[in-house]
């Protein structure tokens, strides 16, 4: 592979891709979101055109006119911004949506996918130059989890599971397992700043990705800031799905971890 594309995101996941595709050698151009991406990928990818939020039809020409056949899309859209009132689409956007049953990540995602495909461009896995980020089972920090700890983690990822099949979300909190708290279009990071408030500390929050997760579409993160909004709620133990899911710049997580007495594990 020579040459592909990049639809960025906000967060660390498309600098990353981005930096991992230079180091192979790879071409890499980029279609970069107003408002959500960071302006540091200027500075790593060979090309990048900045757009809107739904100017679908401006990204699609993008990639025809640069003549990218595969691509990937790395990192999240602030889920809020997509149901304000006065977001403007443009014509293939509004197609878009027009035709779907839904507005499920999944349902909008795959519609975009096969836009995409029709195109001439292909989405592919994700996760490609990036599989280290992935972690195995085990436990990254000096602090292991209390027996009660790894129950909640039990306890949560069943019905966590459960809810992600559904696509409610992905992340949930729990204490003395009950349900503190459940992951809805806020985001990660704003669910566990609100299960601090509504548990008083001491939560176990944990993250899984879909049962039948499309690797080509958001990978489930976690890094530096999902340690921060932990400690800032006052929990205790962040747990994972191995091998599911990218841990964001690891030394620092985990150094974050080990600073804020908090037990990270991947199960």
């Amino acid at each position: 592979m020579r040459r592909i594309g990049l639809i960025a995101g906000h967060g660390r996941y498309p600098i990353l891709f981005a930096q991992a595709a230079r180091r192979k050698g790879v071409e890499v151009v980029c279609v970069a979101i107003e408002g959500e991406t960071s302006r540091e990928i200027e500075g790593l990818v060979d090309k990048v055109s900045w757009v809107h939020l739904w100017e679908f039809k401006r990204l699609i020409e993008v990639f025809q006119k640069e003549r990218i056949r595969q691509a990937v899309m790395a990192g999240s859209v602030t889920k809020t911004e997509i149901y304000r009132k006065d977001v403007k689409l443009d014509q293939e956007a509004e197609k878009l949506i027009t035709n779907t049953k839904d507005r499920k990540d999944k349902t909008l995602l795959k519609a975009a996918a096969l836009r995409l495909r029709l195109a001439g461009v292909k989405l592919i896995d994700s996760r490609i130059f990036l599989e280290d980020l992935l972690p195995q089972k085990g436990v990254f920090t000096k602090r292991q989890p209390t027996e009660s700890e790894l129950q909640d983690v039990k306890f949560g990822r069943t019905i966590a599971k459960k809810l992600a099949d559904l696509e409610i979300g992905q992340t949930i909190v729990v204490k003395n397992k009950t349900v503190v708290a459940v992951e809805a279009i806020e985001g990660t990071n704003d669910t566990i700043s609100r299960a601090g408030k509504l548990g008083k500390g001491d939560i176990v929050v944990v993250k899984v990705s879909r049962p039948k997760q499309d690797v080509r579409f958001d990978i489930p993160t976690v890094g530096p800031d999902t340690i921060n909004a932990l400690a800032d709620a006052g929990g205790g133990v962040l747990a994972i799905e191995a091998k599911k899911m990218f841990m964001i710049d690891k030394e620092e997580t985990i150094r974050l971890a080990d600073q804020k007495n908090i037990a990270v594990i991947a199960v």
